[in-house]
């Protein structure tokens, strides 16, 4: 019987203690660029401080900035920087123009079915394809059949970056599939031998990247660190991290072990590249 009631007792304790270790526990959340998914839960993996714990979810980059501003995360994950509207939102609400901080680089990946013959394209074929005024692969020097395009949504700082930087801001063709996340416009292009679309560099297992020229007088590039951190690739971006203010405490710990060398180490891991090294 006294046995028995040691063993009660020491399972009361345990749950006292587990219960306010977890109290204990700093929580950060991470909301924002559903490219970034992959790299921010990595980080959050790795990360060696295990006093702290995250919450981390996508749902877009413009997502993740609504947040930001509403005041409902700690860190908004971004594939594109914050536009002026949203900047004065900060300013007005926080007296703050927000903080960046460049956490990555990205080569934004033109993907095909490993089945299409193309292997390379111009941006300028790119654009005319995804404005729906190249529609068929042999206008390409592909095989003749229809192509089938494959986008993010609206709310994604990918497509935001894609239309502004590849399509020079012209509509997306109607035809277009927006599909919810990079992962699933990747796995509808496995399957798709006609398909067509873009996205993170850090996606690309399942499909084929295509090497990318600037224009038909410019030899056509993969996206590899080489080749991005060099600029010979023509479409490669930042990707960011913003707050709301200055990190400070568990916070900027955090941010500084990411663009740290453990942190950089893990964006090459996920397929990302790290940010250049200050000379």
């Amino acid at each position: 019987m006294k046995i028995s009631n040691l063993k009660v007792l020491y399972f009361a304790l345990a749950i006292i203690s587990t219960s306010l270790f977890a109290q204990d526990k700093k929580t950060i959340t991470i909301k924002g660029s559903d490219t970034m998914v992959i790299l921010v839960q990595k980080w959050t993996e790795s990360y060696t401080d295990k006093n702290v714990q995250f919450q981390v979810t996508g749902g877009g980059s413009g997502t993740g900035i609504a947040a930001l501003i509403n005041g409902t995360t700690d860190i908004c994950s971004s594939s594109r920087p914050l536009k002026s509207q949203e900047i004065q939102q900060l300013k007005e609400k926080y007296n703050s123009s927000g903080v960046e901080i460049k956490v990555a680089v990205d080569g934004l990946t033109i993907f095909v079915n490993k089945k299409n013959k193309i292997t390379n394209l111009t941006l300028a074929q790119i654009r005319d394809i995804f404005i729906g005024k190249i529609t068929n692969w042999k206008d390409v020097g592909g095989e003749d059949h229809k192509i089938i395009l494959y986008s993010r949504e609206n709310n994604s700082g990918t497509y935001e970056y894609f239309k502004e930087h590849v399509l020079e801001k012209k509509d997306f063709d109607p035809a277009a599939q927006h599909m919810v996340g990079t992962a699933a416009l990747v796995n509808a292009i496995g399957k798709d031998k006609w398909g067509i679309g873009y996205g993170g560099s850090a996606y690309a297992s399942d499909v084929k990247e295509l090497a990318v020229a600037i224009d038909e007088n410019t030899k056509p590039e993969l996206p590899t660190e080489a080749n991005i951190l060099s600029n010979k690739y023509p479409v490669s971006r930042y990707l960011y991290f913003y707050l709301r203010e200055a990190p400070k405490d568990d916070i900027k710990k955090f941010v500084d072990w990411v663009i740290g060398k453990d942190g950089q180490k893990v964006v090459k891991d996920v397929g990302y590249f790290p940010l250049k090294k200050k000379k």
